[in-house]
């Protein structure tokens, strides 16, 4: 089968080079066309080499297109993976350090919360010109995989606007499934389940062993699990809503309004094994460390044995299972993010939802899920307006509707006042501004305000580890080399 696949962000060289090995371990793919596009020519050319010196040594006839043209990698792309950051780690550390200046302290900050809020708006203007390239340059009726966060954002604006049929593809679902099977004390493969809600906030409604349903049993034995320790912001959701929730407890506290609004209460729910355990600005401090490991280290990758694509390599990553079932019918089940339109029946139709959804031949189908358990669907719901205020904030370059987003976020909108909200908008704005093309007018009205009376800053310090050495790392190297491969799909583009 000779279908082009064109990878917007290709410089995430890790989490490319892993999805590329993915869909080479499907036989039927030996001939396909593979691009790789990216802004950054060095991250473009390493993971070019790599992933050639890769496909040479299984055999495979392909040579990788590699482009800094974004619109010739999608020329006659039948699919295009996008995996980008706008604005890289520059944009990344305002996300989370301007917020702690007015007491809003985040974990990670790219989904929810003002720091996603604000990645959306550089996101969401970046995937409509990604998909008016594709409208014009691609093969008719190409799919957009978008593996980038704010991913319900960035899939809504896609679908709405960008006119490009889109699934947003996030792992979180495959991750509390093995925990869940852990906690019954079974194979994944034996635990069937049905999650359904919002990316990164997506609820575990039926678990069921050999057609028993288990959901009802779950809570004391998840309390009893080795992970339990690791897992008390999920588990404390769970014990008032009665459902699992697909994210871990870094992520889930900072999309919540209970527990990271009083710093002197933070302690007992964050702990340091791990910075997605809670940390303040975790996730930002890991990208830095693993930039700073990978430019060391990257020499030592192309001195390694070439990967293999054999099927026992290939990871639980949705998108290359997606493909193979669209080209060859064989039959793919996974949870995906897609427009609603009445598969949730108590959330907006307009709204993105992860959901189960089958893949052969025919398409993607999405069956009908129905209504969320009340609670469930009463904090989706939060979440859904705040998205919806961002999408239609960003593709309109409205700053009322972005103010309106930051008021609305469960955790900010818990933090701060009204009056604190626009002010640290404007102030992000201001450092973002190379990035927010659809705010020019805007932000020069940002910058005059600034100027003028402001209200004073409320700062946390937080809970933050030190950031390693170069040095110290190379101590414990291959978890820092897992580590980098792991982050590179979020901390290159």
């Amino acid at each position: 089968m000779g279908c082009k696949i064109a990878f917007i962000g290709a410089g995430s060289i890790g989490f490319t080079r892993k999805l590329l090995s993915d869909l080479l371990t499907v036989p039927e793919f030996s001939h396909m066309e593979v691009a790789f596009t990216d802004i950054n020519e060095d991250n473009l050319r390493m993971v070019t080499s790599l992933c050639q010196r890769d496909i040479e040594a299984n055999g495979l006839d392909i040579q990788i297109q590699a482009t800094l043209d974004r619109r010739e990698a999608f020329r006659d792309a039948k699919y295009v993976i996008n995996c980008v950051r706008i604005g890289m780690l520059e944009a990344f550390a305002t996300d989370v350090e301007i917020p702690l200046k007015y007491g809003v302290d985040q974990c990670v900050g790219d989904t929810l919360c003002i720091g996603g809020i604000m990645y959306g708006q550089r996101g969401v203007a970046a995937i409509l010109d990604f998909c008016k390239d594709i409208r014009e340059v691609a093969a008719p009726g190409c799919i957009l995989l978008n593996y980038s966060n704010p991913n319900a954002m960035m899939t809504w604006a896609a679908n709405k606007y960008g006119q490009v049929e889109t699934y947003g593809l996030c792992h979180g679902v495959q991750h509390g499934h093995a925990q869940i099977a852990q906690a019954l004390g079974r194979d994944k493969k034996d635990v069937d389940i049905i999650c359904a809600g919002l990316n990164h906030q997506t609820w575990y409604i039926s678990v069921k062993t050999e057609g028993v349903e288990r959901t009802g049993e779950l809570y004391p034995l998840m309390c009893q699990a080795e992970f339990a320790r690791d897992e008390n912001i999920r588990l404390d959701v769970m014990k008032h809503f009665g459902y699992y929730s697909t994210e871990s407890n870094g992520h889930l506290s900072e999309y919540l309004m209970w527990y990271r609004k009083r710093p002197e209460e933070m302690e007992q729910w964050i702990n340091y094994s791990s910075w997605i355990q809670g940390e303040t600005a975790g996730y930002l401090r890991v990208c830095k460390e693993s930039r700073n490991w990978f430019e060391t280290d990257f020499p030592n990758w192309m001195k390694e044995d070439p990967l293999r694509y054999v099927p026992e390599k290939r990871s639980e990553e949705h998108g290359s299972y997606i493909i193979e079932s669209l080209e060859t019918g064989r039959t793919y089940r996974g949870h995906f993010n897609v427009m609603n339109n009445g598969t949730i029946t108590n959330l907006p139709d307009e709204c993105v939802v992860e959901v189960p959804c089958y893949v052969d031949a025919n398409g993607i189908s999405i069956p009908r899920v129905g209504d969320l358990p009340l609670g469930c669907a009463a904090v989706c719901s939060q979440s859904v307006w705040v998205q919806k205020l961002a999408v239609e904030a960003a593709v309109q370059g409205d700053i009322r509707l972005l103010y309106q987003a930051g008021m609305m976020d469960p955790l900010t909108g818990a933090v701060c006042t009204p009056g604190e909200i626009c002010q640290m908008v404007d102030e992000m704005l201001i450092a973002q501004e190379k990035w927010l093309p659809q705010y020019a007018e805007e932000i020069q009205g940002a910058k005059q305000r600034m100027q003028g009376e402001l209200l004073p800053y409320r700062p946390v310090k937080g809970f933050t580890l030190q950031e390693k050495t170069v040095e110290e790392m190379a101590v414990e190297k291959e978890k820092y080399r897992q580590m980098a491969s792991e982050a590179a799909k979020e901390n290159v583009k």
